[in-house]
């Protein structure tokens, strides 16, 4: 388990509003994996590169993932038709937003949300989803594919990066619910399954990837 000091030290970092330089290794990764491990259940440590993608935003600029090198992603699938887990997804993902955007972790942290369903979630639906579930697009973006591109393309995206896809009712569905993890320099470092991890836990690892020395986190 996560010691109280440290619970009690990473409360003071979530809520702080004073935006003071975030110490170097303040919580390092070396430290923070063992606990999450014993800690979190839902918890899957990756050190993987991240399956790489060309998208565009839903004002039509292109966007790759090299994009944010230097920043640590939080990526996540959906599809704005999904009226089950995904916009309870979304309201998991805008609480953790909420935390890290109370601390520096602000500066260095984007939020990569990839429809699944371009045909259907155009540039102004998506902006109207975010809207509608409380996403702060100071540090989140919402991608689609290109018209031009085959309408497969974000789906194909979603499985290299380990989602599922079911034949449903209304054509294909995924399956599971995921929120992964990308660091600084373009790897895959974590999986947090489901719904149910603590949301404090996430903000640790987060934090954790952002201190790590230089010589493991190159500079923006």
């Amino acid at each position: 388990m996560i010691s109280a000091m440290r619970v009690l030290q990473l409360t003071s970092l979530v809520f702080a509003v004073a935006m003071a330089p975030v110490a170097a290794a303040e919580h390092s990764l070396e430290e923070v994996d063992p606990d999450l491990r014993d800690a979190e259940p839902y918890f899957q440590p990756v050190d993987s590169e991240a399956p790489q993608f060309m998208l565009q935003d839903a004002d039509g600029r292109a966007v790759g993932l090299d994009a944010f090198r230097g920043k640590v992603v939080v990526l996540n699938f959906v599809y704005t038709n999904c009226l089950d887990v995904c916009p309870l997804h979304a309201k998991k993902l805008a609480e953790l937003q909420k935390m890290i955007n109370q601390t520096p972790m602000k500066q260095v942290v984007e939020f990569v949300t990839i429809t699944t369903d371009p045909r259907h979630d155009t540039g102004s639906v998506l902006r109207d989803y975010g809207e509608a579930h409380g996403l702060d697009p100071a540090n989140w973006v919402f991608l689609t594919s290109a018209p031009d591109r085959p309408e497969d393309t974000t789906r194909r995206i979603a499985e290299a990066y380990g989602l599922k896809f079911t034949r449903g009712g209304d054509g294909m569905q995924m399956y599971g619910i995921v929120t992964h993890v990308i660091d600084q320099a373009g790897r895959l470092r974590a999986r947090f399954h489901g719904l149910k991890f603590e949301s404090v836990n996430f903000v640790v690892f987060v934090d954790a990837l952002i201190n790590r020395t230089p010589e493991a986190a190159p500079a923006p």
